[in-house]
């Protein structure tokens, strides 16, 4: 294999890793966005595979063109430097919004589904971020290399054996505004948020066609899981009810690997959770001379208050919200034209 694929695969998997995070993972946030419009949902999965390989793979290229170490510089060149300022505020109160989700959804998993305590699961989230961080790109990067590619397997195995039993519930179609609407909302607030880790990463990248090929199987990779996911919750009546209604389809269709996708479910948001730390962290210490580890654990304490809000609220609450925060941030990056490339 090519390096030039090794380097585009590995970016693949961080931004796959990345948008995932605890809705995706779990279906919770597939249920809001996409599955609670029956057959407009898949027009809404569509409108979001074309803006996931497009958009994502454009905010990368313009990351390593202007040079961005983190999200501040990328919001200058789209906002302007005052504004961007202002933009920077909310999108780090935004990341520590959706950061408190994930460490909700670790401990959802383990309250839920494994009929543990919740803190214990937050807790154990917390130390593992701790110790996965402290090597930088290179352990986010080797936990999103093993995660993912069992994650894109296993939504595989699931959606097909939906489709060959096809008991889905009502696919009737009541409209495509609010599906497509829905999608610009999930794809605006998610790269908004993955800014936090892309940008850094490509920058890192020096070969920019591994970066656009990255780009490109990356978001196909999150267009295919969300097609799978979404066919696999048409089988789960009243999937709104539950926390982790991903793992209730697993408990009905193949309950002998029931603790095996449980895993790979808390390893998607352990993924994302670090990928998020890791971006928060790197904006922390480019303006204060903040240690590492002190930076993420102040952080992390942080997100630990805001997570006691609990999972299920905080998706339906923050989501949609943050989506709207976005929305300026994804027009300017949709007209925005990428800089001329002056380090080739």
């Amino acid at each position: 294999m090519s390096n030039k694929w090794v380097l585009a695969l590995q970016i693949a998997s961080v931004y796959i890793g990345t948008v995932i995070g605890a809705g995706f993972a779990t279906g919770k946030e597939i249920v809001e966005f996409f599955s609670k419009y029956g057959a407009g949902g898949i027009v809404g999965i569509i409108c979001s595979a074309v803006l996931f390989v497009w958009l994502g793979t454009k905010m990368m290229l313009i990351g390593r063109r202007i040079n961005a170490s983190s999200y501040l510089q990328l919001n200058q060149f789209l906002f302007g430097t005052l504004s961007a300022y202002v933009v920077n505020g909310l999108m780090f109160m935004m990341l520590i919004g959706i950061t408190s989700v994930m460490l909700s959804g670790a401990g959802a998993i383990f309250e839920e589904q494994l009929s543990l305590s919740k803190q214990f699961g937050i807790f154990l989230t917390i130390v593992l971020s701790i110790a996965v961080i402290s090597f930088g790109v290179k352990g986010l990067s080797s936990v999103n290399l093993l995660v993912v590619p069992l994650f894109i397997l296993f939504s595989l195995i699931i959606s097909i054996e939906a489709i060959i039993r096809g008991d889905f519930i009502d696919l009737s179609l009541d409209g495509v505004f609010q599906p497509v609407k829905s999608s610009f909302l999930y794809v605006s607030f998610n790269l908004s948020l993955a800014q936090a880790v892309l940008v850094p990463l490509a920058n890192e990248i020096k070969d920019e066609s591994a970066i656009k090929l990255g780009g490109v199987v990356g978001g196909l990779g999150l267009s295919f899981i969300l097609f799978s996911s979404y066919f696999s919750l048409l089988h789960l009546p009243d999937a709104g009810l539950f926390e982790i209604p991903m793992a209730e389809i697993v408990k009905q269709l193949f309950s002998g690997f029931y603790y095996i996708y449980i895993l790979v479910i808390f390893g998607e948001i352990f993924s994302s959770l670090i990928g998020n730390l890791y971006g928060l962290e790197r904006q922390l210490s480019s303006e204060k001379p903040l240690a590492k580890i002190a930076g993420v654990i102040f952080i992390l304490l942080l997100c630990y208050l805001v997570s006691l809000i609990g999972y299920g609220k905080l998706i339906s609450t923050l989501y949609p919200l943050f989506g709207y925060i976005s929305i300026a941030f994804f027009i300017l990056l949709m007209f925005k034209k990428i800089p001329d490339d002056n380090k080739s």
